[in-house]
């Protein structure tokens, strides 16, 4: 029962917390398997971490006795400590980018009942002065509406906290929560934390255009490889046509590659670091030049590749090295590194032996003279 006897609320508070302990951890998991559920089934971004805690009960205490005895004991309001803490279980949600952060938001508000939401991001924001991590903090609980998402619940049902933040506001609270004395501290050095704040928020801000800037140029890259013919003859005028879009890059690699090798997946690390080798060794290599080569050398290659598969069944050939060997076969003199020797070796020799061959065959056709 209720009293203003904070001494003995506390005791009550202590029994409930252990009694439950096991409860509450298994509340925790339940939602942390929801959430994650639900993320990886929806379009939100890019998550990279959901991880959840059960709120030490020292903890809770010292939030209750910072955040609300004063007023309570002011007002002669009795009170359970339990009711005042709606993060005993807490839920976090890191997204890559800070915009991403709405849609976490939005998705979770769609399947769960909001209790509160305090927009931090917009509080520090708003304040000139003001330092302090940013990030979103939603006290949720089940959704009567869908049960569906109840049903690997324990028996215990609990309102619970969801922390969504970015990944560079969730570096920057880690490292908030380490400054000591915030309200009290000299005025240069609170200015030197405002001024880290700062840069934190500017690294927020640029990752999202670096973002937005590699899918344009990526989309550019695509609608050119769509709309010309690779070959030069046909240009696109127009201010995509930036100094050096010519040659050969991370972003029009892949619409022209992927023409060639639909069903392969080419991964961005990868594309970026053998578009790096080939231009290690031609620095002026050309989109045009890369579609011609696959043109005009992808049937033999592929051909080399079902003889080497066919007397080595373990061997395989990824769309990478369908493309070195392409590319050697393009301009060897250009492109001698391009392959390991060994690699070379055996396809040069097998080169002369199926031109001979094919040598061999155009001779016996050609008619004897009398």
């Amino acid at each position: 029962m209720a009293s203003l006897d904070f001494e003995q609320e506390k005791a009550n508070f202590n029994t409930y917390y252990e009694s439950n302990h096991k409860q509450f951890i298994a509340a925790k998991d339940a939602y942390l398997g929801m959430i994650r559920t639900l993320i990886r089934q929806s379009d939100v971004g890019e998550v990279t971490k959901i991880e959840g805690r059960v709120k030490d009960k020292e903890e809770c205490v010292k939030k209750f006795q910072r955040k609300y005895q004063g007023k309570l004991d002011a007002d002669e309001q009795p009170y359970e400590i339990k009711d005042f803490i709606s993060d005993l279980i807490g839920i976090r949600v890191v997204c890559l980018y800070e915009d991403e952060v709405p849609a976490v938001s939005a998705l979770l508000q769609r399947h769960y009942r909001i209790l509160n939401v305090t927009d931090k991001t917009s509080a520090v924001e708003s304040t000139e002065d003001s330092f302090g991590y940013k990030g979103l903090h939603m006290d949720l609980a089940l959704d009567p509406e869908a049960p569906c998402l109840a049903k690997n619940l324990p028996p215990l049902e609990i309102s619970f906290e969801v922390q969504i933040r970015s990944l560079i506001q969730d570096a920057w609270s880690r490292l908030d929560h380490k400054i000591k004395y915030k309200k009290s501290i000299p005025v240069d050095l609170k200015r030197r934390i405002n001024v880290l704040s700062a840069l934190f928020e500017l690294a927020d801000r640029e990752f999202k255009e670096i973002r937005n800037a590699t899918s344009d140029l990526m989309q550019q890259a695509t609608d050119t490889q769509i709309s010309e013919r690779v070959d030069g003859v046909l240009e696109v005028p127009g201010p995509t046509a930036s100094p050096g879009s010519k040659t050969v890059n991370a972003f029009n690699f892949v619409p022209i590659a992927g023409h060639f090798f639909r069903d392969f997946s080419f991964e961005d690390q990868k594309v970026d670091d053998f578009v790096q080798d080939i231009l290690e060794q031609d620095s002026t290599f050309q989109k045009a030049d890369l579609h011609r080569c696959l043109n005009e050398n992808l049937k033999v290659v592929r051909q080399y590749s079902e003889h080497v598969i066919a007397e080595n069944p373990n061997r395989t050939f990824s769309a990478y090295t369908l493309i070195r060997h392409c590319l050697y076969l393009y301009d060897q003199e250009r492109f001698e590194r391009i392959l390991t020797r060994r690699n070379s070796e055996r396809f040069s020799l097998w080169l002369r032996g199926s031109r001979s061959a094919q040598a061999a065959t155009a001779a016996e056709g050609t008619p004897q003279s009398v």
